[in-house]
Formats: structure tokens, sequence, C-alpha cells
């Protein structure tokens, strides 16, 4: 390859460096006009081009005072930028290693490695050992500087990894002070970053990602990242998850761990899914109630009643056939088997990553990761001005507010969230309004332009004023979804802020309650609408309900609202992925290919490494909260709802299969390297996740009592197509459509509803009509009042979902009782190196003391005058 080649693609070698260098620091020759500090000035007004040289002067002598190296590098591609290169020397990582409560090694681990059964399904699709080492393992312990002896180092250039070094390199920039005026500190590369007096701030990539590196020593692991994991040819190898880790930190190793279990798991489901809509669409035109609605004896006999007032036109029920059929694909006795089996599988699927979590704590060291080894945020120790004597230590320490204070600001909060979620609330509503009105306006007009239009005469049969209604209200359900999302995005985060978490971890978890709060009733409101409450409550021809006295409460089809609740998921399931893709694929490479164009220098110069990773995207604070929160309503929509659609789970793994590709490109190509952090589980989301699962027995459960058609065949089957309701001796599904279907006198239209269209050529001398209900005929003495036939339908519902939650429910408990989080193999094995680890550390410091200790002894050895007397130590 060429070097104007190379320069293209901007990823050259870097120089040749003297040390490592393991953060960057990017600032311009001319400054910006405004910087604002946690104590910021209003906005907009100007600071003196000398007060900010000042303190980009006293941040970086703050740095040196610390014992931190730096070394400025004038910029290739641009002469106002220069690159300042930051490097922690092994003393000073010593330092922040203790603090920090970092674990080292002290001694590799001998001890026989426990396999799983999940790592013995999935080792034959690892990538070869030859290719990615197997990451030694060690006994480990946290560092003590006065200890450094016991601990195993080889090499010290090698002892802290580089992922190790970013971290502590990165807390040292987040509290080195850039301002003191009297008792007021001002600290923090954040501050200095949103000012402008720096461009960005970020560790090293190792080389370049699609060529090996030729310089000495260089472990090229973010090139073997590329090949391995992220290449489109690696798309059916597992992760290389240590050296994830290695690369990345804890907190990246553990969201790709999930997202591949998830991923394996999802693999069952799709299967099981599979089979039950292969079911249902090779039964669906042997099915009875299908037949019925299609026979041009029966369903083109039954003259249904209009959906609307005055504009909608008398209809026959076999004009529905196609969606009928639609209709059986998904509602059938398998999709009941599904949703049972759905309701275990994410018990398993919790159960058992709880237990590949534990073996990840075990392999990466984080099992006995505490909350004292997270420091506090920067933003959080600025506000410190208030004293209280801490509950632990009955210390003095400072807080960033009283009790009282505290209140006010969690109330806040909490009152901004329920605005929200109100207003969320608002806009379904206003959909809602939206399908009232247009499927009045489609009523009117669609059939009337199929009618007399020749090129649209083959869709009759499949475009109707439902599925016109439905397709458009769902995809303004989704446009609607995308904005508001946009919008609550910022305000959770400024509300978040407000509240001034004293941990990120405990910043994120806010965060997260917040945003999946809002996105659940965001992207699932409209569901359970289309589920629970559609066509529940319309009354009867002559008696319909409106909204606010205007709009006609709409009806469900002859078949239930399955299929505009499976219209409905698919829609939002595939225009989310869809919308995610552009995000996270179209707009990263656009803007580097716009940087790339803009940045463009003579072939003759060789770009380094920090100058080409500044021109990569930056990750943001909260880059993987986005792709937690957007695998979790994806798991929602798989788990929730999964009873109307059971397909849902092979669409997630076909969006899984390309997703972990697509992070695993954009994180090794795109972006600039994270720094680092430490995590032992995946937070608030474990909860949250367990929450959805239970909700999703009740929702399941009550889709097929309510929403489908399943209990009312079922009674009919066993109660009323034998005597005393019907003249049959055996049990059959043969009348059921007749049955389902109530009587209307068409002379008790009230003059409001009383349909002014002109009558169909076929609607001659009829004085009746259908409406789906189970209401008494006319002429009953409580005509139109609801039927035995109601009541029985009710009864069974009921009894079904409190029989199949309580047994489902209880099942889940059983699989949750019977496998324990942590295997008993693991926990023996921790044990062990726990009390190995001890006795290590006893012996080491025995010997040390024993050096320290020898050259007296030989003194007093030699002051003795009596030779017999053998002093030993």
């Amino acid at each position: 390859m060429s070097e104007t080649e190379d320069n293209d693609i901007l990823e050259l070698d870097s120089e040749t460096e003297d040390g490592d260098v393991e953060m960057t620091l990017m600032t311009d020759v001319v400054y910006s006009e405004e910087l604002p500090t946690y104590k910021s000035m209003p906005k907009g007004q100007a600071v003196p081009k000398v007060e900010r040289q000042r303190r980009r002067e006293f941040f970086e002598g703050s740095l040196m005072n610390l014992g931190v190296e730096l070394e400025a590098a004038q910029s290739v591609v641009d002469e106002k930028l220069v690159y300042v290169k930051v490097h922690v020397p092994f003393e000073v990582l010593c330092t922040y290693a203790e603090v920090l409560h970092i674990k080292l090694p002290i001694q590799p681990n001998d001890l026989a490695q426990q396999s799983s059964t999940y790592n013995c399904f999935t080792r034959h699709f690892y990538p070869s050992e030859d290719v990615i080492a197997k990451e030694p393992d060690f006994f480990t312990a946290p560092f003590r500087k006065d200890q450094l002896k016991c601990f195993y180092v080889k090499d010290r250039e090698q002892f802290f990894t580089p992922a190790v070094r970013s971290r502590m390199a990165y807390y040292i920039l987040s509290r080195a002070p850039y301002d003191v005026k009297g008792s007021m500190k001002k600290f923090g590369i954040s501050k200095l970053l949103d000012g402008g007096v720096y461009k960005a701030a970020y560790p090293l990539h190792d080389s370049r990602f699609n060529v090996k590196s030729k310089e000495p020593g260089c472990p090229n692991e973010r090139f073997l990242l590329y090949n391995e994991w992220a290449h489109p040819k690696s798309f059916y190898k597992m992760q290389p998850l240590d050296l994830i880790r290695k690369y990345f930190g804890e907190k990246i190793g553990i969201y790709f761990a999930w997202l591949g279990f998830y991923t394996v798991m999802l693999t069952l489901a799709a299967a099981v899914g599979l089979g039950c809509f292969i079911y249902g669409y090779t039964t669906r035109e042997s099915s009875t109630w299908s037949k019925e609605v299609c026979d041009p004896q029966i369903g083109g006999e039954i003259i249904m009643c209009p959906q609307c007032d005055k504009i909608c036109p008398y209809w026959r029920l076999n004009t529905t056939c196609e969606s009928s059929k639609r209709l059986c694909v998904f509602d059938n006795y398998g999709t009941l088997v599904f949703a049972i089996f759905m309701s275990v599988w994410v018990t398993l699927f919790l159960e058992f990553w709880k237990r590949y979590q534990a073996e990840l704590e075990h392999d990466w060291d984080t099992v006995e990761f505490l909350q004292q080894e997270e420091q506090p945020r920067p933003e959080y120790e600025a506000k410190c001005i208030y004293e209280r004597v801490n509950p632990v230590t009955q210390e003095k320490e400072k807080v960033p507010h009283t009790a009282c204070g505290k209140c006010m600001r969690v109330s806040c909060g909490i009152s901004t969230v329920l605005f929200w979620v109100l207003l969320i609330i608002a806009s379904v509503v206003g959909v809602i309004v939206y399908r009232l009105a247009m499927f009045i306006t489609f009523s009117a007009k669609l059939r009337s332009d199929l009618k007399y239009s020749k090129e649209l005469e083959p869709f009759k049969e499949y475009v109707t004023p439902q599925m016109a209604t439905s397709i458009t209200s769902s995809i303004i359900s989704f446009i609607i979804i995308m904005i508001l999302n946009n919008v609550y995005e910022k305000v959770a985060i400024w509300i978040t802020d407000f509240e001034l978490p004293r941990t990120k971890t405990e910043y994120e978890n806010s965060l997260t309650l917040k945003m999946f709060l809002f996105q659940f009733v965001n992207y699932y409101s409209s569901c359970f609408y289309i589920a629970f409450f559609k066509g529940k409550v319309v009354g009867y021809p002559g008696k319909p309900v409106y909204w606010f006295g205007a709009f006609r409460n709409e009806e469900c089809d002859p078949g239930g609202c399955l299929t505009e609740l499976t219209t409905q998921l698919s829609i939002i399931m595939t225009g989310k992925a869809v919308w995610n893709n552009i995000q996270e694929v179209l707009l990263p490479w656009v803007k580097n290919l716009i940087f790339r164009h803009c940045t463009q220098v003579g072939s003759e110069k060789v770009i380094p490494r920090w100058e080409q990773d500044y021109q990569l995207q930056p990750i943001g604070k909260l880059g993987l909260f986005y792709e937690y929160l957007e695998m979790v309503i994806q798991f929602g929509f798989v788990t929730l709802f999964v009873a109307s659609f059971p397909l849902a789970p092979l669409l997630a793994l076909f969006n899984n299969l390309c997703e972990i590709r697509v992070d695993a490109w954009k994180f090794t190509t795109q972006s600039r390297r994270v720094v680092p952090e430490k995590a032992q589980d995946i937070g608030a989301w474990q909860p949250i996740l367990q929450g959805v699962a239970i909700l999703a027995v009740a929702t399941n459960a009550a889709i097929i009592a309510f929403t489908s058609d399943m209990i009312p065949r079922l009674v009919y089957y066993w109660a009323f197509s034998v005597s005393p309701y019907s003249d049959g001796s055996e049990h059959t599904m043969t009348g059921f459509i007749n049955s389902s279907l109530s009587i209307f006198y068409i002379d008790h239209f009230n003059n409001e509803s009383r349909p002014t269209v002109d009558t169909p050529y076929w609607f001659n001398n009829i004085t009746t009509c259908r409406y789906r209900d189970f209401r008494n005929p006319p002429g009953h003495p409580n005509q139109y009042e609801y039927s035995i036939h109601y009541w029985h339908v009710i009864a069974a519902k009921l009894a079904f979902m409190i029989v199949v939650e309580h047994i489902v429910y209880f099942t889940k408990f059983i699989l949750s009782y019977m496998i324990p989080d942590v295997p008993e193999a693991l926990k023996e094995q921790i044990k062990r190196e726990r009390y190995l680890t001890q006795v290590i550390l006893h012996e080491t410091n025995i010997k040390h003391f024993k050096e320290l200790m020898k050259p007296v002894a030989d003194n007093l050895l030699d002051d003795i005058e009596e030779p017999e007397l053998d002093l030993k130590l």
C-alpha cells in the first residue's frame, strides 16, 4: 500500500516513542471565548485570553507537581493544534494504584480452571489460541506500595496493563486543579473540555486496525480485535471477551458478554417461535373459523353493521377473509404453548446469566469489587460545601447538600419524570384520536377508491379501513416515539446532573431508571392500548361509546385486535432497528469521512498515532448506556407481547447478530479508544430485566385471554356447541362465527348513527345486521344487554389468567430456587484462591522481613563473644 493510500484512510503507523503514552490532550493555539467552570460565569461573558492561557498552564503545572510527565507535539495536519502527551511514571502509578484499590498479580495461578456447560458448547467457535493467546491467570491482591516486593513484577513496563494505566491517568486528570481562588478550587479535565481549553482527552489505540504495526513490542490488540471480532467474516465466531476486557476495560467487556449470551439464548426462542409460526401458517386454511368467514354461504350471507356513524356502509363478513387467514397464523394453540415456553425461557435466561456473570467476575477478578473502590465523581467533589458525620466512620466529611436539599432535588426529579410520562400518555391519546378520525375517512373514501380504480382492484381484499388506519397510526407512533426520545434524553440527563449522585455507578443507575421508565411508556403504551383497551368499551350500534363526545370508539375486526397488535410490533421493532443502525453505522462513518476529507495532508507527511485517533469519533460519556437501553427495550418487545408475534425472537436474533459486529466495528475502527472502567455486573439493568420478566407473564396471559379469540372458541367448543345451548350432541367449532356475532335491528339506529350512504345492491329486504359482541337479540326481555354467553366467556378468561399466572410464576420460582446464582464448584474455587492468596502474602512478608533482618542478625553474630550461641531467625 502506498503512502498516498495510507493517508487516504488515515491509518499510518505512529512515530516511535520513548515510553508509553497513557492519555493525549488536544488543545488549540487560539482558545475559545467562553470557559464555564463548576462555579461558572454567566453564559456569553468573555474571558480574557491571558486568563485562559493562565488556567491551562496552571492545570499542566498541577499535573507535573503530581509527577506526571507532559510533552507537547505540533499537529501535522493543522498548525493551530497542539497535542499534549501525558505519561505517568511507574512510581506515580504505584501511588494511585493503592488509592484506587487496584488488584494486581502476586503469583501465577496453578489451580485447574472450572469449565462451564456454556463454555463447553461454545468453545469450538472461539478464535484460535494461536492467533489470540489465552490470558495468564494470577492470584491477585489489592496493591500496596510498601509491599511492592510481594507482587509479581516481572517487568515494570508490563506490570500495569495499558487499560489500568489509562484508568489511573484519567483519574489524575479528573482531579487536577486548574484554578484556585481563596478557598474555592476549580478542577477536572471535564470542565476544561466543556469550556474549549482542550478539545479532547483520550487514550491511544495501540496500532492500526487493518494492518499490523511494525513497531517492536506493539501487541497489535486493535488489529486482532478487528480481524477476529469486528470483521464481517467473523460473524459466526464467539467473541474474544478476555481481549475485549483487556483492551477496553471490564465495563465494555461485561456488556458484550451479556449481549453475546442473550443472542445465544435467543437462538432457542427463535427456533421455537419459528416452529409456531410455521404451524399457524400451514393450518390457517383448515381453521374452521377462517373457513366459515370465507365461505360465501356463511360469511357471505352475514351482513355486518356499519363501524362508524352515517358515512360507513353495511358490509359482508367474507370481505375480511384474507385478514381472518392472517389472524389464524398467530391466533392458534401453538401461540399459547409458545407464550408459556417464553415465560420459562426468560427465567432460564436470567438465571443462567447470573451464573455466567459469576464466572466472569471470577475470571476478571471483580468478585470483591466494592463500592468504596469507586471514587466520587469530580462534579460531586466540587460541590461539597456542607459537613456531616459519616455514620460508618463517625468522622466529619464534606457533602454537596443537606438532607432537606437532597429531598428537594429528588422530589424535583420525580415531578419532572411524571410530567414527561403524562406527556407521553397525552401523545398516545392524540394518536388514538387520529385513529378514530382517520378510520371514518378511510371508511368513506378507501372502499370507493378501490371500487372505481382498476389499478387498485387486486388490493381490495387486503387494504381495509382497519388495516390502513393501523399502518399509518403505527408509523406516526414511531415518529412521535423517536422525537420524544431525543427531547427527553436531554431532560433526564439534566435531572440526574441536578440530583448530583456521588459515584459514576450511582449516576448511571439513576439515569437508567429515569430513561427506562420513560422509554417503557413511550415504546409500549401504544401496544398496551391495542392489546387491552381497543375495542373493549364500544357499546353497540344503537348506543355507541364516544371519545370526548365527538369520536366514536373504534372497534376491532371480527377476529379481534391481535393482527393489529402484530402490525404495531413489527413496524416499531423494524423501524427501531433500522434507525439505530443508521445512527450507529452511517453517522460515524459519514462524520469520519467528512473530517478525513477536510484534513488531508501531503503524502510525504507521517501522521502520528495521537493525531489519527483525534480524527475518530468520541464515544461519549453515556455511549454504553444507550447500547444497554436499546437491547433492554428489544428484550421487552421479545417477552411482553410475544403471544401476539412469535417471530419477535427471530427478528431480535437477526438484529443482535448484526448489532454485535456493528458495535465491534464502531468501537474498533470508528471511535477513539474509551477510558477503561471497572464493573462487576450490568448494574441497574439486572433488576429491570427481572421486572420485565415478571410483567411478561401477566401481559402474555392477558393477551391470550382478552385480545385473542382463543378463550371464546374454547368456551363455545366445550359449553355452547352442545346441549342445552345447542341442538348438537358432539363438541364442534361449527357455528362459532354465528354465536360470536350479536344481532341488531336496523330500525333501532338513532339519528346520529344511522347510515346515510347508499345501500349496496345486495342489501334488499334486510332488517338486521350483526356486530361483534355477546348481547341478547332484539325482542329479548333484556335486549342488547350482555347475554349468559358473555359472562361464561368473562369467567373463563379470568380463570385462565389466574391459573396460568400462578402455574408459570410457581414454575419460575422453582427454577430460580433450583439454579444457584454462583456454581458450587466456583464458590469452592474462590474460597481456595482467597486462602492461597493470604498464605502467599503471609509467606512473602515473612521472607521480606527475614531479608531485612539478615544484616542485623549477621552484625549481632559478629559482636557475640560466645561461639556456642547460635542465633537464628
